[in-house]
């Protein structure tokens, strides 16, 4: 398990603190209107290679937070989603929101409409996607016959997701909240595929999380189509065949794994960010933001 080194996460007045993760805070609201409901914050932290570095972002966690409630509309006609209010405390304005408690599944519901990252990793050594048999000659950024559901394993932090197939799903929430994960997952990705595609850029690949209300209704939980957790190329510079351009961390694990000098395999923590991968970085994050929204930021 790598070693996080999550810095201690901030005060936020009538609330306590419940849990941080790589990018996000979770609080409790202790009084209120919204009592008992979470607050859930996104900072600046960036990982890359399951390590959270010392570095940060300007300006990422509300870029994920806007892009996250513009994403949240698009869908709103598809699946519910778990946010009850941006009516946040003025320390952490702009880059929170208030949320639902939910049980959540335990699967990241994952789409793919290109081969790419683990997926591709997985198609070279058995010509597969978590079970899934691909057509062969298949190269880096190849765009499948048909989009597809490759859910994983929620790894605790700090460990890899693993890739697993659908029956694993079925095992462990049962045949039709399987079904319905799948469902809802690639009508997630066809809408969001379709709508980016119109903007110019290419959907690869997203990453889900869903979560039941007390009435067993399924609804989107965490964030949602954001570069953390979704792959967007630009399309007018895709070329199957090679790593591609991508308005993502990129920036970050090409510097570490290349100028940088880090050796990923070494245990030891990343190094900081030079200033220029920082403000690289967050300019793609902008970037991507405004194309998709057609928002300024």
């Amino acid at each position: 398990m790598a070693e996080l080194n999550i810095p201690a996460a901030p005060v936020v007045e009538g609330t306590t603190h419940l849990h941080s993760g790589k990018v996000r805070d979770l609080y409790r609201i202790d009084g209120g209107e919204h009592e008992g409901r979470l607050l859930m914050v996104a900072s600046d932290r960036i990982s890359a290679y399951d390590f959270v570095l010392d570095s940060t972002i300007p300006d990422k966690g509300e870029i994920l937070t806007r892009m996250s409630l513009w994403w949240f509309d698009q869908l709103s006609g598809l699946v519910g989603n778990h946010v009850v209010s941006t009516d946040v405390p003025a320390a952490v304005s702009g880059r929170a929101v208030i949320c639902e408690r939910l049980e959540m599944f335990p699967v990241e519901c994952v789409a793919r409409g290109y081969l790419t990252g683990s997926g591709l990793l997985d198609y070279r050594r058995t010509g597969e996607v978590c079970g899934i048999a691909l057509p062969p000659g298949l190269e880096d950024g190849s765009r499948l016959p048909e989009p597809v559901f490759t859910p994983a394993t929620k790894a605790a932090l700090g460990d890899h997701d693993e890739n697993v197939d659908y029956a694993a799903v079925v095992d462990a929430v049962g045949g039709d909240a399987a079904a319905e994960l799948r469902r809802l997952t690639m009508e997630v990705y066809d809408r969001a595929h379709a709508l980016a595609r119109g903007r110019g850029i290419i959907l690869a690949d997203t990453k889900l999380e869903f979560g039941r209300r007390p009435d067993g209704t399924t609804i989107l939980a965490d964030e949602v189509l954001t570069p953390d957790s979704s792959r967007f190329w630009p399309a007018d510079q895709w070329q199957p065949g090679r790593a591609q351009a991508s308005y993502d961390k990129q920036i970050v694990r090409d510097w570490l794994t290349g100028e940088s000098g880090w050796d990923r395999t070494s245990g030891e923590a990343p190094p900081p960010l030079p200033d220029a991968v920082v403000e690289r970085t967050r300019a793609r994050y902008v970037e991507a933001y405004e194309l998709l929204t057609g928002e300024r930021f």
